[in-house]
């Protein structure tokens, strides 16, 4: 896969409205969900398959996810199948 356009994802992230996660406070994170979110159903896989493509694996828990890391955030999905993501998930990183 092509590497990704850190200036294309840094505009489909600031076209969207970021929620919070409020049920897992202990974990701070926000999201954004597919369909719901200003980004075409297009751009919306194009940031996914970056994410699962050029991620760094890492363990949370007992998951171990690839996380695309863009300016002072980590951005990550839960793994399912590419048409069965509906979740974008994003926290912020000190000193990265």
């Amino acid at each position: 896969m092509a590497e990704p356009d850190y200036d294309k994802l840094r505009e489909m992230i600031a076209r969207c409205q970021w929620t919070f996660a409020k049920t897992m406070p202990w974990a701070p994170h926000e999201y954004i969900v597919r369909g719901k979110c200003p980004l075409a159903d297009e751009g919306f896989v194009y940031f996914v398959n970056m994410q699962r493509e050029h991620g760094v694996k890492e363990h949370w828990g007992k998951y171990f996810h690839p996380y695309l890391y863009i300016d002072d955030s980590k951005y990550w999905t839960m793994g399912a199948p590419i048409e069965e993501t509906i979740i974008i998930n994003r926290a912020k990183v000190a000193n990265k």
